[in-house]
């Protein structure tokens, strides 16, 4: 899997919410978030769009359920700020546009854009971290995470 968005990759227990921290939800990365664009991070079908438009789930074809948690606290922006370009079902390929975000409109809200990646069913694969460092989903530059069975 690919990082979903521009940015900084961290580990999941530098995320400042101990939900990730702790990985409650499952294991994954998360991205110091440096674009506008929350791209598909594999070949994937979009299975869930948060009412509030901050985060969404996938379904890769390998069955990982893959969760994209645009930001912490931005449930509270009621959608303000996010434009989803995908709907419920629809197939997707890597790197394709999900969401656009206005990054400078929430970051003024005082929002922290950290972009938790999870795969919540973590449990049935082998998930394995394979790169650090910055991330750039217009020039894919390798996966960042192997999900296998």
């Amino acid at each position: 899997m690919f990082a979903p968005v521009n940015g900084r990759i961290i580990g999941l227990e530098q995320v400042p919410d101990p939900v990730f921290a702790n990985k409650m939800l499952g294991e994954g990365i998360a991205v110091e978030l440096s674009g506008e664009a929350v791209r598909a991070p594999c070949d994937c079908k979009v299975i869930m769009i948060a009412n509030t438009l901050h985060a969404l789930g996938l379904l890769a074809d390998n069955g990982a359920e893959i969760l994209i948690h645009i930001g912490l606290e931005t449930t509270q922006l009621n959608g303000k700020g996010f434009s989803v370009l995908v709907s419920p079902e629809q197939e997707v390929k890597k790197g394709e546009p999900l969401i656009l975000l206005e990054k400078d409109f929430i970051e003024e809200k005082g929002y922290n854009l950290v972009t938790p990646m999870v795969i919540t069913n973590s449990s049935e694969f082998s998930v394995e971290i394979i790169k650090q460092g910055s991330a750039s989903v217009e020039k894919i530059q390798g996966p960042v995470l192997v999900v296998g069975k």
